[in-house]
């Protein structure tokens, strides 16, 4: 998790070890499947782009074992500290501002973290730089765009205030300068950087215990900017985080798109 323009949640918050722990049910599995097509093995070099917390590193650590290296950097190191032994090294460490910290990497992944950084462009050459001839990056980022309601079947007054609020969320988002559709430009960006073979994908979790332990944490987060910024009443969040409670709302997450490609 990166403490940049658009970030509204930090490592420092108490939401989020909230917010890790349901971001690893909700996409872990799916970023370990991309992986495990790769090949990764022992001895393979990673480098872990805005890491936040410890479940995609401890599992490439696992991969890679004593022979191998992960690399994992954040703005944040906190919630890392638990990994920092062998083969892991953790680094402090702006991926959009500072050059990468070491090369020859068989692989870079980073998940949901260029839709806010402010340079996305000099990240992403930074990243492919690291890289090895022949090794891969994998990016993964949300396009909150693409499908916008965090109830997609609005059919009642509390799916109704759920969407509202997500609307509300997505502009704070916005003002920050987080690009709310770069999921999508993914497979096209990876492609003019030069990188082979591009292929994408997309998971959309529709409805999960983790969707609304992720939608709880950000809006306990945020309330106090949705209440400033006039986008909701504290009456408005303390019944969605009722609603949510309850577990009457099938809350969806932002689709989440997955672009890899080969260094030539």
């Amino acid at each position: 998790m990166m403490r940049t323009n658009g970030y509204l949640l930090d490592n420092r918050q108490a939401e989020a070890d909230e917010q890790c722990d349901a971001l690893g049910p909700l996409f872990d599995p799916t970023t370990f499947r991309y992986l495990e097509g790769f090949g990764i093995g022992p001895g393979w070099r990673c480098w872990e782009v805005g890491a936040g917390g410890t479940s995609v590193v401890s599992w490439l650590a696992k991969k890679v074992g004593p022979t191998g290296k992960v690399v994992a950097t954040d703005l944040d190191t906190s919630r890392l500290a638990p990994a920092a032994r062998h083969p892991v090294e953790v680094r402090v460490h702006d991926v959009g501002a500072e050059e990468p910290p070491g090369e020859e990497y068989d692989l870079v992944h980073a998940r949901v973290v260029l839709s806010y950084v402010p340079d996305r462009e000099r990240a992403l050459r930074s990243m492919i730089k690291a890289l090895r001839p022949g090794g891969r990056l994998l990016v993964e980022d949300a396009d909150p765009v693409l499908q916008p309601l965090l109830c997609p079947d609005e059919y009642g007054p509390e799916q109704q205030l759920a969407n509202r609020l997500r609307d509300g969320v997505r502009a704070l988002l916005a003002e920050r300068g987080a690009d709310l559709s770069f999921g999508r430009r993914l497979p096209r960006l990876l492609r003019a950087a030069g990188l082979r073979r591009v292929v994408a994908d997309a998971y959309f979790p529709l409805s999960s215990p983790a969707c609304a332990a992720l939608e709880s944490a950000t809006i306990r987060e945020n309330r106090d900017q949705l209440v400033t910024a006039g986008l909701a009443t504290d009456h408005d969040i303390d019944r969605h985080l009722d609603n949510i409670t309850t577990g009457g709302l099938d809350l969806a997450a932002s689709p989440m798109i997955s672009a890899w490609g080969r260094k030539a």
